[in-house]
C-alpha cells in the first residue's frame, strides 16, 4: 500500500473483548496521530452457543505454552471465530453503506483467550491471514505480541488513542476508564504524559456469575447488584491480592480471582458483592497516579451498569461520565483504538510505551497479512 505518514487512512477496527460477549465494529478516518472522523461503531453479538464454545476454549488454553498452539477444539475455534468476523465486517459494511474497497486497512484484535505478561505470552484466537483473504482488505493482527515478547505487559493498548481522543477535553489530569471484562484506565497529564494500566475485573466476573446463578447474559442496569447486600469481607479478602498494590504497568488475566468465595451467596449479594469489588479495584488505581484526576471518562459496557457506577464515583472522590458525554461512543472506543493502532503500526509508529505497557521504550507491534 501506497500511503505513508500524513495521508488520511480508513480504517476499520474489530474488538473482542474479554466479556465474550460479540464483536465490536468500528471506523475511523485517521492520519496515525489526529482522529480526523470517527463513524458509526456497532457490536455483533455472539451467539448463546459460540458463547459456550468460547468459555470452554479458555479451559483448553489454560494448558498453552506458546501462542501459536492450538490443540484439541482451539484450531476450529480460531477458524470459526474469524469467519464470524468476515461476517461482522460485511455486515457492518451493508448496515452503514461502506464500500468494502474503501476501507484502508483492518485492525483485528481476536479473542484473549490465555494472558500470561509474566511468561511472556498473550494468546488472542484469530487467524490475520484468513480474514484478509476473506475480506480483500489489510489486515494487521497480534498487536500486543511484540511488546509482551520485549518484556511488556502486551496491555493496556488503547491508551495511546485514548489521548488522541481526549484532545478537545479540557480538564486534565484526565482518566479514561475502559469497563470492558477487565477494568483498565489511562491517566493523561496536562503535558500529555500516558500512565496506564489494568485496575481489576470490571464486567467479566458479574457476567460470568449473573450467567451461573441466574442464566442471564449479564445484570442489566445493576439492578441485581442494587437488590443485594455487599459482603465486605470478600471484597476486602481479594483487595489483598498483591496485584493491587503492585506498581503499574500491570495487567491481569479475566480468570485471575477464584469465585469460589461466592460458593454460599445468593445471586443478588454475589452481584453486588462483585460489583462492590469492581468498583473498589478501580479506586486502588488512585494510588497509582502522579497526580490526582479531575475527571474520570467511563467506556465500555460497564459504564451502562448504573450501580457500578455510582459505586466508583463513591470510590474516586471524582465526577465518573459515560463517554457520550463528551461525543464519544462508548461502546466504540475499543474497535476505534484498534484501527487507530492498525495505523500507527503499518507506518512503524509506536502503540505501547514505557509508562503504559512497561515495555522498556516506545515499541511499535503488529504482523500485516496483505490482502490476496
Amino acid at each position: 500500500m501506497s500511503k505513508r505518514q500524513g495521508d488520511t487512512w480508513r480504517a476499520l477496527g474489530l474488538m473482542s473483548g474479554t466479556s465474550l460477549d460479540g464483536i465490536d465494529v468500528a471506523v475511523i478516518e485517521t492520519d496515525g496521530e489526529r482522529v480526523l472522523r470517527r463513524g458509526f461503531a456497532a457490536t455483533y453479538p455472539y451467539s448463546e452457543a459460540f458463547r459456550e464454545k468460547l468459555h470452554a476454549g479458555l479451559a483448553e488454553a489454560t494448558t498453552l505454552r506458546t501462542r501459536t498452539e492450538r490443540p484439541g477444539r482451539l484450531m476450529l475455534l480460531e477458524q470459526y471465530l474469524t469467519e464470524l468476523h468476515a461476517e461482522a465486517i460485511g455486515h457492518y459494511c451493508a448496515d452503514h453503506e461502506i464500500e468494502p474497497d474503501s476501507i484502508d486497512l483492518i485492525g483485528f484484535h481476536g479473542q484473549t483467550v490465555l494472558h500470561r505478561p509474566e511468561a511472556k505470552l498473550t494468546v488472542q484466537l484469530g487467524d490475520g491471514p484468513l480474514l484478509s483473504r476473506l475480506s480483500g482488505r489489510p489486515v494487521v493482527y497480534d498487536l500486543r505480541a511484540a511488546d509482551v515478547a520485549a518484556g511488556g505487559q502486551g496491555a493496556p493498548l488503547a491508551p495511546a488513542y485514548h489521548r488522541a481522543l481526549a484532545a478537545e477535553i479540557a480538564e486534565r489530569p484526565l482518566v479514561v476508564l475502559n469497563l470492558g471484562g477487565v477494568a483498565n484506565v489511562t491517566w493523561i497529564g496536562a503535558d500529555g504524559t500516558l500512565l496506564a494500566f489494568d485496575t481489576g475485573p470490571a464486567s467479566a466476573m458479574i457476567d460470568d456469575w449473573v450467567k451461573k446463578t441466574l442464566g442471564k447474559p449479564y445484570d442489566a442496569d445493576g439492578a441485581l447488584a442494587a437488590s443485594g447486600t455487599i459482603h465486605a469481607d470478600i471484597v476486602a479478602r481479594w483487595l489483598n491480592h498483591p496485584y493491587f498494590k503492585t506498581p503499574p504497568p500491570k495487567s491481569l488475566d479475566r480468570n485471575a480471582f477464584d469465585m469460589e468465595a461466592l460458593a454460599h451467596l445468593s445471586p443478588e449479594d454475589g452481584a453486588a458483592t462483585l460489583t462492590a469489588f469492581s468498583a473498589a479495584a478501580a479506586g486502588a488505581a488512585l494510588e497509582h497516579f502522579p497526580e490526582k484526576p479531575t475527571l474520570w471518562v467511563a467506556s465500555g459496557g460497564g459504564r451502562r451498569n448504573a450501580t457500578l457506577m455510582t459505586m466508583i464515583a463513591n470510590r474516586v472522590g471524582t465526577a465518573v461520565r459515560p463517554a457520550e458525554a463528551f461525543d464519544i461512543d462508548g461502546d466504540g472506543v475499543e474497535a476505534e483504538a484498534w484501527a487507530f493502532l492498525a495505523v500507527r503500526s503499518r507506518l512503524g509508529l509506536p502503540i505501547t510505551y514505557p509508562g503504559t505497557t512497561g515495555v522498556p521504550q516506545p515499541l511499535t507491534g503488529g504482523v500485516v497479512a496483505e490482502a490476496g
